[in-house]
């Protein structure tokens, strides 16, 4: 069954299980574990999840986020802690997921965005890989990121502006990662 909840939806037991599931999917890559500053950016979203037998096997949330793209603003759905139960993988479950992730941004913003080093998947459901350089907004300007250059996906909407892939996009600070 795949359901979506708004974080302060979730009971408690559901956390935990999709705090437990996030981080056996990320404990295989030790440069992509799953944190608590990533937890953090999932929080506040509206989060979609497939359970079977009442165990939470696949996950993603989607917030907010405003990136700039050449400068223009974009209010963007912004991709975060997207995993499958390891047993669970190779059944279309995560696809399942993004499709319904895409639909619900393809409503509701102007892009669709996410970090990921994993572009196959996303690809092929429609997602861009950004080749413009990336940077971070802060209170004290605009840095670069070039290490997340190539790193960045995007989905257009039906309320997005023409885009030039290349162009320069950044996003805001926040702890942990930025992308």
């Amino acid at each position: 069954m795949l359901r979506r909840l708004r974080t302060d939806e979730l009971t408690a037991r559901a956390v935990q299980a999709i705090r437990r599931l996030l981080v056996a999917a990320f404990q295989s890559d030790e440069e992509e574990s799953f944190t608590e500053d990533d937890w953090q950016h999932a929080v506040g979203g509206l989060h979609f999840l497939i359970e079977i037998h009442g165990e939470v096997v696949a996950h993603a949330a989607v917030v907010e986020r405003e990136l700039h793209v050449d400068g223009r603003r974009l209010r963007t759905g912004y991709v975060e802690a997207v995993a499958t139960a390891l047993n669970h993988q190779g059944r279309g479950l995560g696809t399942m997921v993004m499709r319904e992730v895409g639909s619900y941004i393809q409503e509701h913003f102007e892009l669709g965005a996410l970090g990921t080093g994993r572009h196959r998947f996303y690809r092929r459901l429609g997602w861009l890989t950004w080749q413009g350089p990336s940077s971070v907004r802060s209170g004290t300007g605009t840095r670069p990121t070039p290490e997340d250059d190539g790193y960045i996906l995007v989905l257009q909407t039906p309320s997005s502006p023409p885009l030039d892939v290349t162009a320069p996009i950044s996003c805001e600070w926040r702890t942990g990662d930025v992308w």
